[in-house]
């Protein structure tokens, strides 16, 4: 089912939950909905789910408007953070439930409901458990069952709604993974809320983040990462240093560093504003000045994590404070410490002002 939000605005008092949002999703297409808390993302989820009904725009849902539809026209299943299980009901009552509760007319017979039913708990791998109660279950085979039942009445679109966020971490990485695999299995388009970077990185196809009840930008996890919009969405995506600047002689300066990039676009004037994107890994960094491009830093902090080891540097130049990601390899042969005068450059930078200007730094 092909999705269409276009201007959508709601309100809840005083507060713009959507903002004349619009988005569009392809038929089948796994998307997440990735934002900070309060950007409009489940507020999203609940208007095209029938929930919540806009206060202006349009939904369109193949391109028919469903803009007012009930929620039982919309063809869609909405899995929750909790479950939302019937306690008193087997595993099999409660993935029937919704195939049980169509009109007379759709509703198929039991032989039917059996076999839907059993596929279902098959494909979650469950099928052994079938006369099981949820409480004899763990979080994540729960999880499993809600998901089977959202898809027994065959719906067009799948609604999640942080459906792992109530899960431990390895159960999480599980069911992401069988998650992408029961997409590829029944490829309905699917609609998933989470605040969880890796989340959206393991199972969507495409990533939108929001803010303050809009789309900030939409792609995949490398075009938001490689090339961000905007300085929001470079600093949600993570991994990532922004460096107040302002223009000075045609050039970005940043306390008494000079970067020697030009500033974006002919609008630029003297003393305007800038914001200065580099990503954690892509660093030069030296124990001795690489001529005068280097800037001077000394080392505050040295983590290792695993194959990675982050270096916390501080300009000795007012630049501020900024991380280095280096891999193990780039690491051992110096071994830099705390507390030792360093000097980095950048290798490539975003300069984000009007328009957003992406070059490789000078070599």
């Amino acid at each position: 089912m092909k999705i269409e939000v276009v201007d959508a605005v709601k309100r809840f008092g005083a507060f713009t939950a959507l903002d004349g949002l619009n988005l569009t999703i392809a038929p089948g297409e796994m998307v997440a909905l990735l934002g900070p808390s309060g950007c409009g993302k489940t507020t999203l989820l609940r208007v095209i789910a029938g929930l919540e009904y806009l206060d202006s725009g349009q939904l369109l849902l193949e391109g028919a408007d469903a803009t007012r539809a009930p929620v039982q026209e919309r063809r869609v299943g909405f899995v929750f953070q909790h479950y939302a299980l019937f306690g008193h009901m087997t595993l099999f009552e409660n993935v029937a439930f919704g195939l049980r509760l169509k009109p007379r007319r759709e509703r198929p017979n039991e032989t039917t409901i059996r076999k839907r039913v059993m596929e279902l708990l098959a494909m979650v791998q469950l099928e052994g458990l079938a006369s099981r109660y949820p409480a004899q279950l763990s979080g994540g085979q729960r999880q499993r069952i809600a998901f089977a039942r959202a898809l027994a009445p065959e719906p067009k679109m799948l609604l999640l709604d942080e459906p792992f966020g109530a899960l431990d971490a390895r159960v999480r990485h599980d069911l992401r993974q069988w998650l992408r695999q029961m997409h590829a299995l029944v490829p309905v388009t699917t609609l998933f809320v989470t605040h969880d970077q890796s989340e959206a990185v393991d199972v969507a196809e495409r990533v939108v983040v929001m803010r303050q009840g809009g789309v900030e930008q939409s792609g995949t996890m490398e075009e938001l990462q490689g090339n961000p919009a905007s300085p929001f969405v470079a600093d949600f995506m993570g991994g990532v240093n922004l460096f107040q600047g302002r223009v000075e002689n045609g050039w970005t300066r940043i306390g008494d560093v000079v970067v020697e990039v030009a500033p974006p676009g002919k609008s630029c004037v003297e003393s305007m504003p800038t914001v200065v994107c580099v990503r954690s890994h892509e660093w030069q960094i030296r124990r001795v000045p690489d001529g005068y491009r280097a800037w001077s830093t000394v080392v505050r902090h040295v983590r290792p994590q695993g194959s990675i080891v982050r270096l916390g540097l501080e300009s000795l130049e007012g630049a501020g404070r900024f991380e280095v990601e280096m891999t193990r390899e780039q690491y051992d042969p110096y071994g830099f410490e705390s507390g030792e005068t360093v000097f980095v450059r950048p290798k490539r930078v975003k300069i984000f002002a009007d328009p957003p200007h992406d070059v490789a730094a000078a070599a």
